[in-house]
């Protein structure tokens, strides 16, 4: 193949660049690419995946009652999937505004959030329905790295050698 045939690589602009969001890319930047049909299928999907996720569970219970484990432990299953699918609705909801503190601690509540995966889903649902899930803190991030890279570009002015020099 010749050189000629090639198509230049697009140039990457100057400076920090926007981090993509799942099921947005880039897009949320500028809410262009059908930025609010992707709300839209991500909110609908995710209430579906959730609805989903009842039914799934609605259907072990009915397993556990069919195997008669006894009444303890039927209230037990249903007091551990509600207290993980808050805590996972609150880990969620609260990671898409600002970066976890101590990010051990994420890993450990990993299984916690697998298991109240419902929760989960809620809240990119009700999050997916003012703004990409994700976005506030994306859009944050950029933002301070512009300012702090035009803050950087604006110290640096023209040809060192033109300028004047210091009186002795």
């Amino acid at each position: 193949m010749s050189d000629e045939n090639r198509t230049p690589a697009p140039e990457k602009p100057a400076g920090p660049q926007p981090e993509d969001i799942r099921f947005f890319g880039t897009t949320w930047l500028d809410h262009s690419g059908h930025y609010g049909l992707r709300r839209a299928a991500v909110a609908v999907g995710s209430l579906a995946a959730a609805v989903a996720g009842c039914l799934v569970l609605r259907f072990a219970y009915q397993g556990l009652e069919i195997a008669e484990v006894g009444g303890f432990v039927s209230v037990l299953v249903v007091v551990m999937f509600a207290i993980c699918s808050a805590i996972a609705f609150r880990r969620t909801w609260e990671g898409f505004s600002r970066r976890p503190a101590d990010p051990a601690r994420e890993d450990a509540l990993r299984s916690v959030k697998a298991i109240g995966f419902i929760g989960s889903l809620l809240a990119y649902f009700f999050r997916a329905l003012s703004e990409a899930p994700g976005e506030r803190l994306h859009r944050t991030e950029y933002e301070t790295a512009r300012a702090q890279y035009e803050k950087r570009r604006a110290g640096r002015a023209g040809n060192p050698s033109q300028r004047k020099k210091p009186k002795r």
